[in-house]
């Protein structure tokens, strides 16, 4: 079974949409500074550190300090308890699907 704490943290922090577009931004760079962040949005430099620190603790990102720099990338692992939740819905489905193919060909042979 889930782990509940790794999974309501990751649904929490994704849940807010602003933050999930912060992520998003995170995930197609390599590496991205709080100031190139703030430069591609209409939020302001205080929100997205608020919003990073929430991604960071949650797992989703990890950071390295380079001088007065802090560089944001994405950390594939957090997701893992997303992805472990899905996988597990996705076997129902996949069982629903199979069993309406073969009713779908039992009706229309």
């Amino acid at each position: 079974m889930i782990e509940a704490a790794p999974i309501n943290a990751v649904m929490r922090t994704l849940a807010d949409p602003t933050r999930r577009a912060v992520f998003e931004r995170v995930v197609k760079s390599e590496e991205i500074t709080v100031l190139e962040l703030t430069r591609g949005s209409d939020v302001t430099q205080g929100a997205i550190s608020q919003h990073l620190k929430s991604l960071k603790q949650a797992g989703l990102v990890a950071e390295r300090r380079a001088g007065r720099n802090v560089f944001y990338r994405a950390e594939p692992k957090g997701l893992a308890p997303l992805v472990d939740w899905m996988s597990h819905y996705g076997v129902f489905w996949r069982r629903r699907f199979t069993n309406l193919r073969s009713l779908l060909k039992e009706i229309d042979p």
